[in-house]
Formats: structure tokens, C-alpha cells, sequence
């Protein structure tokens, strides 16, 4: 497996969205919207880096990074999410290769720091944790999660693009 890691391009939009339906179809903890938040991302032009993973030009994973706002101000900082293995090809280190990629983006953007709602004992090993003061009403605060790439943490509440609200 050779896994190739690039931005989208037009052409990829129908197989990420299929790929995202795949990679949550069994997940707990959701309500199968992330193709429609992904797709309503890239239509409001809130999509900042949206990269994908293939094998041998088949499309096997996808990541979105988009701008959040927090109620203190503070500018620069993204949210992480999606992200999406077919799951065939789930546990062999593309949602790894995907995060790392991301992370690299980010700092491109010269980006503050970076939030996600997810496994704390996933993303912990990519600088991700829970963040006191720095909260997602309605989440519990082990699972929404910050890695700083520069400055220092806010403090305050911390919203998502209204995309995250798309429901087709």
C-alpha cells in the first residue's frame, strides 16, 4: 500500500462524500450528517484545507479543516473534521497520514492552534487534549480536544461553522 496524500481536486468531490458515508455508517456517536457538513463546507467557501488519501488513484480517506470562531476573539484557529477511512482500510495508519498532513496544512495557514471533537485516546497522540476554559457546549469536555501551534490557548466558547448544522 502506497498512500498518497494531496489536496482535492473537482473531480474528487463524489468519492469523498461517498467515502464519508462509508466511514461512519456503523461509527456510534453520530448522526450520519458529516457528508452533508463536508459538502456544505465546500459550498459556503468555509472549506479551508480539504485533503485526501488514495491508493494507487483510489480515494481512501478524507480530512476537512475549517475556520471556528471563539468568544474571546482569538483569530487563526480551525476546526478538524471530518475525517473519513473507507472502512476496509481503517486501522492501517491513513487516518494517521491524513492528521499529520493536516497539521502540516495548518501551519502553512499559520494557524493558532486547532480544535476536534473526538476519542481523546486517539488524538492524544497527535498533541490533541482537553483544554480547560476552551469549551463545546453540550459536549462532554474529555472528547473536545485543542493542540495549541502557537501563541497560547483561549479561553471561551468555541462555535463551528454553521455547516456543521447540514442536514442534506
Amino acid at each position: 500500500m502506497c498512500i498518497n496524500i494531496r489536496l482535492e481536486k473537482t473531480r474528487d468531490i463524489q468519492s469523498i462524500h461517498a467515502i464519508t458515508i462509508a466511514a461512519f455508517l456503523d461509527a456510534p456517536h453520530t448522526d450520519h450528517t458529516e457528508q452533508f457538513i463536508v459538502d456544505a463546507l465546500r459550498d459556503s467557501g468555509a472549506l479551508s484545507v480539504s485533503l485526501i488519501a488514495e491508493d494507487s488513484s483510489k480515494i481512501i480517506g478524507h480530512v476537512a479543516l475549517s475556520p471556528v470562531t471563539i468568544s474571546d476573539g482569538s483569530k487563526d484557529w480551525y476546526g478538524l473534521g471530518p475525517i473519513s477511512v473507507v472502512p476496509t482500510d481503517q486501522n492501517k495508519g491513513i487516518g494517521s497520514k491524513l492528521m499529520h498532513a493536516a497539521l502540516r496544512e495548518l501551519n502553512n495557514l499559520n494557524a493558532n492552534g486547532c480544535v476536534l471533537l473526538g476519542d481523546p485516546n486517539y488524538y492524544r497522540r497527535f498533541g490533541f487534549e482537553p483544554i480547560g476554559g476552551l469549551v463545546l457546549p453540550d459536549v462532554p469536555p474529555e472528547y473536545f480536544q485543542a493542540t495549541l501551534l502557537k501563541g497560547s490557548y483561549p479561553t471561551g466558547v468555541v462555535t463551528y461553522h454553521e455547516s456543521f448544522s447540514a442536514q442534506s
